[in-house]
């Protein structure tokens, strides 16, 4: 990928957002309780599709929630999703309704 991201945990909004070339190119929503993360949304701007943007929002999100001991607690179909694809994060994960 040629231009910079980033993902970047805006705790005021409750979400990970993702910059590509300076701009908010998509957001992560979480809902925070104790040690868990329960994701609820995940959306990424319509000029940021078909980049693969929303895999990395994802992956540095998650990674983040694993870096500081939590629980992840997928809502968010796209987020469900991807934990489906990558079983690295199994451990990590309380699905919800379990």
């Amino acid at each position: 990928m040629s231009e910079e991201t980033r993902v970047v945990r805006n705790d005021e909004r409750n979400r990970y957002e993702l910059y590509a070339g300076g701009e908010l190119a998509g957001f992560a929503e979480f809902t925070p309780r104790g040690r868990e993360t329960t994701f609820t949304h995940t959306e990424i701007g319509d000029e940021f599709g078909g980049r693969g943007l929303a895999k990395v929002l994802a992956s540095e999100a998650l990674d983040d929630v694993v870096a500081r001991g939590g629980t992840i607690v997928p809502i968010c179909p796209f987020i469900a999703g991807f934990l489906r694809k990558n079983e690295g994060y199994a451990e990590h994960v309380r699905w919800p309704g379990r």
